[in-house]
Order: structure tokens, then C-alpha cells, then sequence
């Protein structure tokens, strides 16, 4: 064969990535539930006694909490979902050809990265 250009990845090692991103998503979903139930159980902390203004700070560093562990949900959640879709593309044998390029993505980058859709060469044009 004169073209000896690999068009995408072996079943082999799609099924390796596939292992490697459940794995991923397994670990992903524990930390949401960890955010999430911190930011439930982020009520009183014992705090009920103490004097009017540390307890007004108390609230305002509540606030600050809630939305920082609300923020870390929702980029949790982005996270899983790109994690799924990458699963996706393991399944349409698309998984880990670049976006732009149609390149074959570094291995190396999609341990590291197994959601990724562009290759490092296609993310530096854009800069």
C-alpha cells in the first residue's frame, strides 16, 4: 500500500479508549454527587449561636459556596456529557479523528484529553 495514512483508530484501540472514558465517567459522576450533596447539606454548619455579624458573614460566604459548588456541578456535568459523547463516536468509529483537520488526534492527547475533537495542530489556529 503506498498511502500507509491511518484514517482512524483500530477497533482495539477504540475499545481501550472506551474503557479508559467509562472509567472516566464512573469517577466524573462520583465527584458530581459529591458537589452535589455538599451543596445540600450546606446549611447551618452550627453557626446558630454565634454573634449577628459573624453570622452575617457566615451567610455571605454561604452564598459564595453555593455558587462555586453550582458552578463546579454544571462544568461536572458538561464534562460527563462530553465524556458520553466521545462514546459516541467510539461506537460511530469517528472517535478521535480531528474536527478540522481530519487528522488522526495524538494518542497521547486523548489519554489526557479522551473528549477531545481537535488535534493540537487544529487548536493552535485558533488561537
Amino acid at each position: 500500500m503506498a498511502n500507509d495514512v491511518k484514517t482512524r483508530y483500530s477497533d482495539k484501540e477504540l475499545e481501550e479508549f472506551k474503557v479508559l472514558i467509562q472509567g472516566k465517567i464512573e469517577k466524573a459522576k462520583e465527584q458530581l454527587e459529591l458537589i452535589k450533596s455538599s451543596y445540600k447539606n450546606d446549611s447551618t454548619n452550627g453557626t446558630d449561636d454565634t454573634s449577628p455579624t459573624f453570622k452575617a458573614f457566615d451567610e455571605g460566604s454561604k452564598v459564595m459556596s453555593k455558587e462555586a459548588n453550582s458552578q463546579l456541578a454544571i462544568r461536572q456535568e458538561k464534562f460527563i456529557r462530553d465524556l458520553k459523547n466521545a462514546l459516541i463516536r467510539i461506537e460511530n468509529k469517528s472517535y478521535g479523528v480531528c474536527r478540522v483537520t481530519g487528522k488522526l488526534i495524538n494518542p497521547e492527547r486523548l489519554k489526557l484529553v479522551p473528549h477531545a475533537t481537535l488535534s493540537i495542530e487544529a487548536k493552535n489556529m485558533q488561537k
